[in-house]
């Protein structure tokens, strides 16, 4: 009989660790908290979208493969959303806001980025994948408001894209003259 106890206890014994040590997994997060989240893994949590079957849409919450060096578990405040202009409802992760004034003046602010870490830590990274140190863009803000995201990626030396091999050029005739 005592044989028979030592496993049920320690059975019951590894639940409960189990659920003291639970992780924070992206997939059971709710969608008005999923973006701007970091997983127990280090990964960041992303808002997608999927096709219902009557038609409709709706949001899930997923772990991406974008990692978090320094942070873990992390679910990022009410204060540093309003702070630094980001949307919890925004779906994927891009760096197209990057192009609009309005945010990056935001995102640029003492508010958000000297208490935001989690924030600017993703802008970061998605600046540099554009050719752009964040800081640079931030001092861009600060001394010329209108130049944009746009000139420092050309004035970076950073090569454009690659061109489209179905891009193919079109010669047309000229217009005739109008008499």
């Amino acid at each position: 009989m005592a044989s028979l106890k030592f496993p049920i206890v320690l059975f019951i014994s590894s639940l409960l660790l189990h659920s003291s040590l639970a992780e924070m997994i992206c997939e059971d997060l709710p969608k008005d908290v999923c973006a701007f989240s970091i997983a127990s893994s280090g990964k960041r949590c992303v808002l997608e979208t999927a096709a219902k079957k009557d038609g409709g849409v709706e949001y899930q919450c997923r772990t991406s493969e974008v990692v978090v060096e320094r942070m873990a578990e992390y679910i990022e405040t009410d204060e540093c959303v309003a702070a630094c202009g980001v949307d919890r409802n925004s779906v994927g992760i891009s760096s197209d806001s990057l192009l609009d004034q309005q945010f990056t003046a935001k995102l640029c602010t003492p508010a958000c980025y000297q208490k935001c870490p989690n924030i600017v830590d993703l802008y970061f990274n998605l600046a540099a994948g554009e050719g752009v140190f964040l800081p640079d863009l931030c001092n861009a803000q600060r001394s010329n408001p209108r130049r944009s995201m746009v000139e420092l990626i050309l004035s970076s030396g950073v090569a454009p894209g690659p061109v489209s091999s179905q891009a193919t050029a079109v010669e047309a005739p000229a217009p005739s003259p109008m008499w």
